[in-house]
């Protein structure tokens, strides 16, 4: 273990599971203290297995300290409470990973409210996340900041084009956020998972995939975790999970039953367009 994250405190979002639980563990192991945020508790566990009190426990019985804050990151109060709350207790933020994200399928049939809920959760809340927690991490002279993206912000996904605009406006916030904080030391960079990875959403959304072949959570949670531990002046970036792989050869696979290479989430609705309506859109 190095000591460029130990004795840091991180906030990750959505980390009941998924990529969320499996970066709050790989922080944990890098010596952070840990904040578990998202809905999905013991006492109130939802649809998809998961909690984050089973994710602070895990890191508690491998010698971790790790704290579950139940957080509904659609209600603005609440995020602001989840730094609040994580301050009081830790005394401090230095990390901040927003990864937690909702999609409904079925785009120009969606009720405005389901929009609005999408938009809250994937961009509102990381908004609102980084506002609460510079004036922390400038305090301390600096502080990291990924926020998880999608293949779906550059590319035409079926009936998810609600999910893809809430991801590409992350994108965006992620380049003002670090020009806005380059000056207090903090960097804001994008960790682009267009990679398959077997997440639990991601498997029920695509239920008929070749999962064995698909990467598991920890995997991406590697790249999540290199990106926070490079210095500045590294801020600002969008990387692709696929793309800093081959460039730093990082993110090796361990999927269940590998492939001769990475299947690109690009090539999982390759079929379902063509030149003719989106010419040089799907890339392969």
């Amino acid at each position: 273990m190095s000591d460029v994250l130990a004795g840091k405190v991180a906030i990750v979002t959505g980390a009941s599971r998924g990529v969320g639980a499996a970066a709050a563990i790989a922080l944990a192991e890098q010596g952070c203290a840990v904040v578990c945020a998202a809905r999905s508790t013991a006492a109130a566990p939802k649809r998809l297995p998961g909690t984050i009190d089973a994710v602070v426990d895990q890191i508690r019985r491998a010698g971790g300290d790790a704290l579950a804050i139940p957080t509904n990151l659609a209600v603005e109060d609440e995020v602001v409470a989840m730094v609040a709350r994580t301050v009081e207790h830790f005394g401090r933020v230095d990390v901040l990973v927003n990864n937690a994200a909702i999609t409904f399928t079925g785009d120009l049939q969606m009720p405005t409210k389901r929009y609005d809920l999408i938009m809250n959760v994937n961009v509102r809340a990381p908004f609102i996340a980084i506002r609460e927690a510079a004036p922390h991490m400038r305090a301390n002279g600096g502080g990291a900041i990924v926020n998880v993206s999608s293949a779906a912000a550059l590319i035409p996904v079926p009936h998810m084009s609600v999910y893809g605009v809430s991801k590409l406006a992350l994108e965006h916030v992620t380049l003002d956020a670090a020009r806005e904080l380059y000056s207090d030391n903090i960097s804001v960079n994008c960790f682009r998972i267009d990679i398959s990875v077997a997440t639990e959403g991601f498997m029920a959304n695509v239920p008929d995939g070749d999962h064995d072949s698909w990467e598991p959570p920890g995997v991406a949670a590697e790249g999540i975790v290199w990106m926070l531990r490079q210095p500045m002046p590294y801020t600002g970036w969008r990387e692709s999970m696929y793309e800093l792989g081959q460039r730093e050869g990082i993110m090796r696979s361990r999927a269940k039953r590998p492939t001769e290479r990475a299947i690109r989430v690009t090539e999982l609705f390759n079929g379902l367009y063509t030149e003719t309506h989106l010419p040089g859109v799907i890339d392969g």
